[in-house]
């Protein structure tokens, strides 16, 4: 049996790196209207928890897939899991497993503080070790740097910024009046600025408040000739193996996520061949597969993502950045039909709450939205 959690947050959670962190609004809202999206890809007799049980169980009885048959719980639940643990210990134990959408300190805490033992929970060494492999500069210096593409260089591999004045270095001996800079940790869509000529002091400020929160800054070269975003999803198990699970084919709007593709892996692949050599996307993958086994053994079970983009000429930029949590990639890989169906678009709207929606449509109107 498996607990499973939706926490959007997590990506900021670990920019705070606080377990008495609070989300924002945004993301406090985001995770009480789409709680119920782990029925998605949970097994039945698995638990998920959500804020509202009533509210979960109408969510899903609109999407237009089969849902397994899993228990909605809500948070006063928990102490009654934590009941059964406490009888029963040897027997739950082996068998209890939690899953969030990531795991930080304040996930650990949330959960802590309901009422579940620490010891269905990753260590504070592994959270520490997670968090750290979340990370840009990780990233940067672990992983891009034994990708094809950066190993043999064709792109520059990001660099670290520790203070102000080593920025302002960097970019003007290696940036040509454009760059990208990034917070080291920071959710979709946030925590990233555009370069283009000079350092303003608007800019360095917000660079000395980044620096200041999180200790350092990314900085990055532009590419102003992107095609299109996509990325490789990947499942670490519990014995080191890590297995590759497909292709996320995504679309954002002002780089925040909008929709993904529903479509065979054969499909996709297809779809994307039309922008970089599939000969070359497979030896990335193999090369990650590679690096991150002995990374995450003994560190992180369970899913994670690696955004890449097509660039103009037929060039895979093969890693933006690494996310060590489960993505929406892994979402709509979820929902993706055993046998060929008609494609469709999985994609995630805002009116008065959030809404998740699994929309049918004609292939030619998803092929010229998102690709």
């Amino acid at each position: 049996m498996k607990l499973h959690i939706f926490n959007p947050e997590h990506d900021i959670a670990l920019a705070h790196n606080n377990p008495y962190f609070t989300a924002p609004h945004a993301g406090r809202q985001l995770r009480a209207d789409l709680g119920f999206i782990p029925a998605l890809w949970a097994s039945d007799g698995d638990l998920v928890l959500v804020d509202d049980v009533a509210a979960a169980l109408e969510h899903v009885r609109h999407l237009k897939c089969r849902i397994p048959e899993v228990l909605f719980i809500t948070k006063n639940d928990l102490k009654s899991v934590e009941t059964d643990v406490a009888e029963e210990r040897s027997r739950v134990s082996s068998s209890l497993q939690i899953e969030p959408w990531g795991w930080d300190l304040a996930i650990h805490h949330q959960l802590k503080k309901a009422g579940i033992s620490p010891a269905f929970m990753p260590s504070a060494e592994r959270l520490r070790r997670i968090r750290m492999i979340s990370g840009r500069q990780w990233t940067a210096e672990m992983l891009m740097k034994v990708l094809p593409g950066f190993a043999d260089g064709v792109f520059d591999v990001p660099r670290s910024a520790a203070s102000v004045d080593e920025l302002v270095r960097l970019y003007e001996r290696h940036y040509d009046s454009s760059a990208v800079l990034k917070e080291p940790w920071s959710s979709s869509g946030r925590g990233v600025r555009y370069v283009r000529g000079s350092l303003t002091p608007p800019m360095l400020n917000w660079v000395a408040r980044v620096i200041a929160q999180q200790g350092h800054i990314m900085l990055e070269p532009y590419y102003d000739n992107k095609v299109k975003d996509f990325a490789a999803e990947f499942l670490a198990h519990p014995d080191g193996t890590i297995t590759y699970e497909g292709l996320s084919l995504f679309h954002t709007t002002k780089g925040a996520y909008s929709g993904n593709i529903i479509a065979s892996e054969q499909e996709k692949r297809q779809m994307l061949s039309r922008h970089v050599s599939l000969a070359d996307l497979d030896a990335v993958v193999a090369v990650i597969i590679q690096c991150m086994r002995s990374y995450l053994q003994n560190v992180y079970v369970g899913p994670f993502g690696v955004d890449m983009m097509a660039l103009g000429g037929g060039l895979l930029y093969p890693c933006v950045e690494l996310n060590l949590r489960r993505t929406m990639g892994h979402v709509a890989l979820a929902v993706t039909p055993s046998e060929p169906s008609p494609q469709r678009l999985l994609r995630i709207t805002y009116t008065d709450r959030y809404h998740l929606q699994l929309m049918n449509t004609f292939e030619n109107v998803i092929n010229n939205s998102l690709m």
